[in-house]
């Protein structure tokens, strides 16, 4: 499963750039809900993804024939939604429509992850919020020297692509950045590493919210705090002890190291001080997941 969604999340993410015309997009995008209800409806169509998806849950009813999928496809249906919003590269709007964005998608595919694991817990979804927000947000990040620059197009063709800036509207203003400054100057543009600076805190506020739930629940606590997300659809779990929750995240363990990456990247932009063209891949980061995942800290 979770290849499955990977693949589809890669897939969405690159239609702004494989789509040359909104037309397209538009177009790409609802072949993707369709495609998506018919390979849950046990038809799917000779489409690699499809296919791959179809298998994971077929799988997962071998395996438990009393599996529902019906979570399962609200939220794939829900990524992809998301996704169809934000097909056109539109700027967001403030920093909450950031995690609204990051809470529709990466957590999303956490939630899914979950599910197909049989992981049913309220806290373990509280925590796959918190770090799929981290992570949706780090992929923002990430992308800002990407797509801050004109681009050749996708399939090769002559031509620039107009660059475009997806850090929240609310966060330039108040730091007085202005997009063309970005284009044209990159890190050098007023107010641009300080924008950088309070976007990549609020990811980290997610990172140091989960890191502090682990610890509550490992201590034998509660959480510390409501989940903001908890009397929404997919969220209606029965209620655990402390200790059946810490269970439930202990044999899904797997799916919260998605943190690992984030946090290296935030500690990255950290060292450059906040000058996103100046990150590199760290060769730390596959010593770091193996310490997650053996001493269960993320």
């Amino acid at each position: 499963m979770y290849l499955a969604l990977r693949a589809l999340n890669l897939e969405l993410v690159r239609l702004p750039e494989t789509a040359h015309t909104p037309q397209l997009r538009t177009l790409r995008a609802v072949f993707w809900q369709d495609v998506i209800e018919q390979t849950f409806a046990g038809s799917p169509p000779r489409e690699p993804i499809c296919v791959l998806l179809r298998h994971a849950l077929d799988s997962l009813r071998d395996r438990d024939p009393e599996a529902s999928l019906a979570t399962l496809r609200f939220w794939t249906s829900r990524l992809v939604k998301m996704r169809r919003k934000y097909i056109d590269n539109r700027p967001f709007v403030s920093i909450a429509a950031l995690e609204e964005y990051a809470e529709h998608t990466y957590s999303g595919i956490m939630y899914a992850t979950l599910a197909a694991a049989g992981v049913q817990s309220t806290v373990a979804d509280h925590l796959a919020s918190h770090i799929g927000k981290a992570c949706g947000i780090v992929a923002v990040l990430r992308g800002v020297p990407v797509l801050a620059a004109p681009q050749q197009q996708a399939d090769g063709r002559a031509g620039r692509k107009e660059p475009v800036l997806l850090l929240p509207l609310d966060v330039l203003a108040t730091h007085g950045v202005r997009e063309e400054e970005v284009y044209r100057l990159g890190p050098q543009a007023h107010g641009f590493c300080d924008a950088i600076f309070e976007v990549a805190t609020r990811a980290n506020d997610h990172l140091l919210t989960a890191r502090e739930m682990l610890a509550n629940l490992k201590q034998g606590k509660e959480v510390g705090h409501a989940f903001e997300h908890g009397d929404e659809e997919g969220h209606n779990h029965e209620a655990l002890n402390v200790s059946q929750e810490w269970r439930a995240i202990k044999h899904s363990f797997g799916v919260f190291v998605e943190a690992v990456p984030a946090a290296e990247h935030l500690l990255m932009l950290e060292k450059t001080n906040f000058d996103p063209f100046k990150t590199q891949s760290s060769w730390k980061i596959a010593w770091r997941v193996w310490r997650s995942l053996s001493k269960e800290t993320i």
